[in-house]
């Protein structure tokens, strides 16, 4: 019998110029050990919000839960420390490095959930902020098992990434050309969602960056 895929989320993070922000796992992770993937992970139940008071611009034709977008604020904050979030006026919301790095802990333990750390900062999730770029499920042979949708996220303002040296061995800027470059000679390792990812990516940039 194969194995249910579990909803989840990945998140490409891109800069102004254009590059992503790309991670290698580290060889003890029991799935995609030494690939170089985007942030992301399966929905946990705290994702899931149970009124939209926290969110700004809902799509209500969505095909999709908005507990993946949660997922993918959250994994994002998690892996690598970009906080999404702003003012209910919409304006940029500012936390100090501190609480920062305590709410990442925090998360990671289960102590507390994003939408925890939206509601006490006041804060809300700007839907608009992620462009869905596609939706992939992992193929049965594989004995663990994801249906993921995937989005662009541009960075915000003012942050910095700042990996998570447990769930990240490695993370760096790259233009999306030389990451695909890189993957063709053979040197770094990829699944076919994440190249695919990197040829959407393109796609965002010169349409939404470059002009």
């Amino acid at each position: 019998m194969s194995a249910i895929p579990k909803p989840a989320s990945t998140v490409i993070l891109i800069d102004q110029q254009g590059k992503v922000y790309l991670t290698k796992r580290p060889a003890t992770m029991k799935f995609l050990a030494g690939h170089y993937v985007f942030p992301g992970g399966s929905i946990d139940k705290g994702d899931f919000p149970s009124t939209t008071d926290l969110f700004l611009n809902v799509d209500n034709n969505l095909s999709f839960s908005i507990a993946h977008y949660v997922a993918a604020a959250r994994e994002l904050f998690e892996e690598v420390g970009i906080l999404l979030g702003c003012n209910e006026d919409g304006t940029k919301a500012v936390i100090n490095q501190e609480d920062m790095n305590h709410y990442r802990r925090y998360l990671l333990e289960g102590k507390v959930t994003y939408l925890d750390i939206m509601r006490e900062h006041r804060l809300v999730l700007n839907c608009d902020s992620f462009t869905y770029i596609g939706h992939k499920i992992t193929p049965e042979p594989s004995p663990i098992r994801f249906d993921t949708r995937f989005f662009i996220v541009v960075l915000p303002e003012g942050q910095t990434p700042l990996p998570d040296v447990y769930e990240i061995e490695e993370a760096f800027w790259i233009e999306p050309e030389a990451a695909l470059s890189a993957y063709k000679l053979g040197h770094l390792k990829m699944v076919r969602p994440t190249v695919g990812s990197l040829q959407a990516v393109m796609d965002y940039r010169d349409n939404h960056l470059l002009n």
